[in-house]
Parts: structure tokens; sequence; C-alpha cells
């Protein structure tokens, strides 16, 4: 009805502030919440919000859209840099939102090239344009100034039967997929007949599809189960290096390390005791003299000064039958292992107090660790956001291995988010998972990405159970991100041809 056209249009035209809430809203399809389908209407509803938006509004309305998303979902970094960073409550609050306000700016790039360049409305618009360039946009926020790929909108879609899209086309393919089925549900509302028909077609291929590819084992046993103890310390943040609270820390590993013998491997979460490799020497051989008597390999988290170069690194140490092998960290948190900041602020850091020296980074080919007489596919922390980057091992690596210390944020989603992140990753690799953390969530996870034993969080345990060898590569392992990227690319270029086209037509029939 017309009353309903008008107040649709009313709508529109007050887009930026519509898309706040939106984008907020969108956050509630992540973990712990799993509300999966806001992943998706809240991307339709965007969708809609820029049609017919000029290049400012709609710039305008991606900022919001994704300032709204970020502020829901990484409220946490507050907590970090403030609570257990100690940074003053303005710094903190500038760090974060600034943050937030970068993540904003992509949306905002994205918004007005679409209405600038692209159509947004019918097939084209809806099936090609707006899907590319936002799964292009989750792809550039990923690496662009070390990245931030946290959020992309497929990691909502885990438990459902789009899933089985990640180990072919990986996180961005499976963010492809959220994003076309916002576009169909689009066109299911606007289009007529024949574009419904469509958009119906297409939303039964990837569904159905999804569901079929979820039954596929990509990948095999390649050997026996292996028993693993995951020890988690749950020492909190703002008293770990308090060195009135140091022999506490030692005595309490040692202790649940104690009650992990019988396991082939034990594993340490991330910077697992507050002291430096070299000052913990001492400690540590002691456990590893008990553990080669027991018949484990330790893998542990340990915070190294190389005194040769005078840097600190963030290390990973396997200690077995192998020998010593050690991993350093990658990709490091801004503002946390490092600060991209003038020397005047990091002198001003100095005088009060708060954290100011860098970690360095370890070099990008690094093999994996052995352990048990297997090979681990490693990463620290948040570097398992950064899909792409674990593929290249997976042609040794039999099991993968992630520790991390949560403890910086708190009670917060920030977890549960990270928790669904290294399910992604096992599901990608077709490869049980050992995560370890400092206070939970510590888990196992299987090949195709389920939780099989987790832990509490924030009580200090042992966390018991059994992984699988796995060999062979799923089709993401061997494809990586261009095939995603390849038909995001083509999908912009023959929307830009249809509108170019369109526009050719109605000027000649004028």
């Amino acid at each position: 009805p017309p009353a309903a056209v008008e107040r649709l249009g009313g709508l529109r035209a007050g887009a930026p502030w519509l898309a706040l809430p939106l984008g907020a809203l969108q956050s509630l399809s992540f973990a712990p919440f799993d509300l999966f389908p806001l992943g998706f209407l809240c991307l339709a509803a965007l969708f809609w919000l820029w049609q017919d938006a000029s290049p400012k509004r709609a710039a305008w309305t991606g900022f919001a859209f994704a300032f709204g998303l970020f502020l829901a979902g990484t409220y946490w970094l507050y907590i970090s840099i403030h609570v257990f960073g100690r940074a003053p409550l303005p710094l903190a609050l500038f760090l974060m939102l600034g943050m937030v306000a970068i993540m904003g700016s992509y949306a905002a790039a994205i918004g007005w090239a679409l209405a600038r360049f692209l159509p947004r409305g019918g097939l084209a618009g809806w099936l090609l344009a707006l899907p590319a360039a936002w799964v292009l946009m989750e792809w550039f926020r990923g690496w662009f100034l070390s990245g931030f790929p946290w959020l992309a909108v497929g990691y909502g879609q885990l438990d459902t039967w789009l899933s089985g899209w990640a180990p072919v086309l990986g996180i961005y393919g499976l963010s492809f997929a959220a994003a076309v089925t916002a576009g169909a549900v689009l066109a299911l509302a606007q289009g007529d007949v024949r574009q419904r028909v469509v958009a119906g077609l297409v939303l039964a291929a990837l569904w159905l599809g999804g569901g079929a590819l979820r039954t596929v084992e990509w990948t095999r046993p390649s050997g026996a189960p292996i028993p693993v103890a995951l020890v988690q310390g749950s020492i909190p943040q703002d008293v770990k290096w308090d060195p009135q609270t140091r022999r506490k820390t030692l005595d309490l590993y040692r202790s649940l390390t104690d009650q992990s013998w019988g396991a082939r491997i034990v594993v340490w979460p991330e910077a697992t005791l507050p002291l430096l490799y070299h000052e913990a020497v001492d400690y540590l051989a002691s456990i590893y003299r008990e553990a080669q008597a027991r018949g484990a390999d330790l893998v542990f988290g340990l915070i190294r000064y190389d005194f040769e170069t005078q840097q600190y690194r963030n290390g990973l140490a396997a200690f077995g039958a192998a020998g010593e092998h050690w991993y350093y960290k990658r990709r490091l948190v801004p503002f946390g292992e490092f600060f991209p900041v003038p020397g005047f602020i990091r002198e001003w850091m100095r005088l009060r107090n708060l954290a100011y020296a860098d970690f360095h980074p370890g070099p990008a080919d690094q093999p994996p660790l052995p352990a048990a007489g297997e090979l681990l596919g490693q990463t620290i922390c948040y570097e398992d956001a950064y899909a792409a980057e674990q593929l290249a091992v997976l042609r040794e690596a039999t099991l993968l291995v992630n520790v991390s210390n949560d403890a910086w944020f708190g009670d917060s989603t920030a977890p549960h988010q990270h928790l669904q992140i290294a399910r992604m990753r096992s599901l990608e690799a077709g490869r049980w998972m050992m995560r370890a953390t400092n206070n939970g969530i510590s888990a196992f996870i299987d090949p195709r990405g389920r939780v099989v034993a987790r832990s509490t969080q924030f009580v200090p345990e042992v966390l018991r159970g059994e992984v699988v060898p796995h060999a062979g590569l799923t089709p993401y392992a061997v494809v990586r991100n261009w095939p995603v990227l390849g038909a995001c690319v083509l999908g912009l270029g023959l929307a830009a041809w249809q509108r170019r086209s369109a526009r050719r037509g109605a000027a000649e029939r004028v």
C-alpha cells in the first residue's frame, strides 16, 4: 500500500541511524549467542538500505552498520586495554573506538563504491554486486595494515548447512554463501516472479549443496588415537606477573602437570609462566625429566628473550623424543604485543609504567612442531584468525595446536568467539585441534569443527582427550582463497557491465 511504501522510504532516509543497531544486532549471530539467521538477515537489511542511496548516504550507512557490529562484537577490547593493560580511560576509549571506526571505514568505502559504480537492485545487484563487494571487504580488512579478520559473517554460519562449503572454499567462501543468502532474501521480498524463482533456486543450491558437502570426509586418519592433556591454570591476568604470586603459579602448573601423566602429549597455554624462558630453565628441566620417564612430550607457550638481538618473542616449544623445537608467533597484536606509536608516546607510556616494549615476529616460514611422532600445525593466540596462513604446513602436519591467553578479555564474548574461529580452522583443514588456554575455553575439536570436549572457564583444570592424526588435504588447503576472490571480482565485473548496458539501452530509448 502507498502508506507502507512511504513509511519504508522514510526508514531509508534515516539509513545511517537504522544501520547502527542493525550492525549491533548482527553481532548476535556469533558465539556465544549463535543466532545464525541474524547473520544474513541483518546483512539483507543493510543491502536494502543501500538501494537508491546516494554515494554519501551509502558510505555513512555502511560506516554505521560496521561501527555497530564491531562496537557490540569487540567491546572486549576495552577490557584488555584498560582493565588489564592499565591504559588510562580516555586512551582506552580512544584506541577501542579508533579500531571500531577503522572497521567502519571499510564498509563506508564499499557503500560509496557500490552507489557510484554498481547496481544495488535486480539480480545483478542482489546476487552479484552486493555479496561480492562485502566479501572482498572482509578479505581486505583481514590483512591490510596487519589486518583484523574478526567477525567475518561466515563464522556465524558454522553450525548450519552452509558450513559444508568451509573445507572447499574456506571462511570467505562461507561468507560469500551467507552474503548471497542475504541478497536472495532481498530478491524474494522485492523481486518479480522471475527474480524470485532464480533467488529460490540459488538458495536451494547453496543450502542443499552445503548440506551434502557436510557428509564428505575430505581427509583420512593416518594413525592411532593419541591421548592428550590440556593444562589450564586459570591464573587471573591482573595477578599473573605479580612477584608475590609467582611461586603459587609455578606450583600450580607443576601439580596440574603431575595430574596429566598418562597422556602422550601435554599442552600448556600461551606464555604459561610469569617468567622468561631463560629464567625457567631449571624449573622446566625437572618437569621435562619426569615427562621423559612417563613417555610424554611437552608443548608449552613461553616468552623468550634473545640476548644476541635483544628481542622478545612469543614462543611455542615442543620438548620430547625429537629434541627441543621452537615456533615464534608471526602475527602480533597491535597495542598488546607491539605499539605502532611515535617515540614520544612510547616514552610517556614508560613514565606511566605502562607496557611499552615490542615483541618481534617470528619468520614467515616455520616448520611444524614434532610431538608424539606426529607434526603439529601450530598457532599462538589470534594467529588462528588468519585462515590461509596455516595451510602451508598441512602437507606435513597431521594435527593442529593452538595456545592462547584469553584471560585478557575477562568474562566477555571474546573467548567464545575465539573458540568459534578455532573450530573453523579445524573444519577448513580437516584436522583435530588441541586448544589450550590460560583460563578457558580449552577444547578438543574434531575435523568437522565440532567441540568434542571443553574446559570450564576460570577453573584450574586438566582436560583429557584423544586426538587422531589425519592426512590428506581439503580442497581449500589446495586452492586457498583464490576461487572465492576470483568469483567476487568476476561478479563485480559482470554487475558493472550489466549496469552500463542497462544505462546505454535506456539512453538509446530516449
